[in-house]
């Protein structure tokens, strides 16, 4: 345990110090803990991985790409801005909106690979810096994938755990996603402002431009188009049609390269492999964690500190979920804690009480915004943003989601003492 805790901290604070590549750095921690932690075997590391997690990864970004080069995200991010009436605002505000609904239909990490692309698009058209709107669609996206069952994949672990429908997700956990995003958003735009000032020759010249003149290659347009359309249609209706999220992504990635006139090999160049190896190694260290019992200690102290107060509980698991997501990954995270809230619920003779499972989503969702590595859609927009050539440094991300975490989990905890505990 103290060799896999000890990586663990070690590597997370290189990659706070940004004086190497957190994926060198995270692949060599992955080396330590399989060479070094006895209870911890190779075979053991493969089952950490979260491949659910690499293969919708994989399949979105090559889907991405094809669809990239006939120039419709171009042709988005000028409608987006014109729509907007270019006005940083109301264009802050529109793709904050639009990825929290994205989110919570589709899911946060998919609605990230999607927007992203659009978003270096519209900034460039604008001349406005590219990165705070991408931390801000980061957060809004965690706060809106946090509304339903299939748009964070810590309330898909819960839902599967407790079989909790997918209205009872909207119904409890909406409404203080709806007060979140509200609250959040706009402070965070007003901390920007200052980076997101668009200049009134380059709002009059987004207004002026033809989108359509934006859309390089019609044909391919044609051929990958309905691919991307229908797999994101795929998104809504997997768990109807029992089909995992990285099965939908992979089937219309593979679809999409029969139909594409573009060469493979050019295709997978551009799948931005620092980032999945990343998470490879996350999920290895993370695992060693699990298995030593490292995780399990941090949980079951939530049992001791509370003494079996039913309001202790809730608002513990909420603040607990949410430290621990933001230092290891809300994904595994919530893995662990579910056998300790279902004891949590045991001991208190409230096996029913489902207001434990939405202190948990509320924790661990919220509290997948508080660092780079918290939530596998921060990842996959760093990485986006570092190959785009603007990075986003741990401790940038960190000065914005930190205080954004704190704010959400304050609101959410007065959110479960009204509805859960007052009444």
């Amino acid at each position: 345990m103290a060799i896999a805790v000890a990586a663990f901290l070690i590597v997370l604070g290189i990659i706070a110090s940004e004086k190497m590549h957190r994926t060198n750095v995270a692949l060599f921690g992955a080396a330590i803990v399989v060479l070094f932690v006895g209870d911890f075997s190779q075979a053991e590391a493969i089952e950490a991985i979260d491949f659910n997690t690499i293969g919708l990864l994989t399949g979105m970004m090559i889907l991405v790409y094809l669809t990239q080069q006939t120039g419709v995200y171009d042709y988005l991010a000028i409608r987006a801005g014109q729509l907007s009436g270019g006005h940083s605002f109301a264009v802050t505000m529109s793709l904050a909106g639009i990825t929290a609904l994205l989110s919570a239909f589709l899911d946060n990490l998919t609605t990230i690979l999607l927007i992203v692309p659009i978003t270096f698009l519209l900034a460039d058209a604008l001349d406005i810096e590219a990165v705070p709107l991408l931390i801000i669609e980061v957060i809004a996206s965690n706060i809106g994938g946090t509304a339903t069952l299939i748009g964070d994949p810590p309330n898909i672990i819960i839902a599967g755990a407790t079989g909790l429908s997918f209205n009872a997700f909207i119904v409890n956990l909406a409404p203080i996603v709806v007060v979140t995003f509200a609250a959040v958003v706009p402070l965070l735009y007003f901390f920007f402002r200052r980076r997101l000032h668009v200049e009134e020759k380059d709002r009059r010249a987004m207004m002026e431009l033809d989108a359509l003149a934006s859309i390089r290659d019609s044909a391919e347009l044609r051929r990958t188009g309905p691919v991307l359309i229908l797999t994101v249609l795929a998104f809504f209706a997997h768990q109807a049609l029992h089909i995992e999220p990285a099965t939908v992504a992979l089937t219309g990635a593979a679809v999409g390269l029969l139909v594409t006139k573009i060469d493979i090999e050019q295709v997978l160049s551009h799948i931005e492999w620092p980032t999945l190896f990343f998470f490879v190694a996350l999920f290895v260290m993370v695992g060693a964690l699990e298995a030593t019992g490292a995780v399990g200690h941090v949980t079951d102290a939530v049992k001791d500190v509370t003494g079996g107060n039913r309001t202790a509980e809730l608002i513990g698991i909420t603040w607990v979920a949410a430290a621990g997501s933001a230092m290891v990954d809300n994904i595994p995270f919530t893995t662990a804690m579910i056998p300790v809230v279902k004891e949590l619920q045991q001991a208190a003779g409230a096996t029913g009480d489902d207001a434990y499972w939405w202190s948990l989503a509320l924790g661990a969702c919220f509290g997948g915004n508080a660092t780079m590595i918290a939530a596998a859609a921060n990842v996959a927009a760093i990485g986006m943003a570092e190959r785009a050539g603007t990075p986003i440094g741990f401790m940038t991300f960190l000065r914005i989601g930190l205080p954004a975490t704190i704010l959400s989990i304050a609101l959410a905890t007065a959110y479960i003492a009204i509805r859960y505990i007052l009444i």
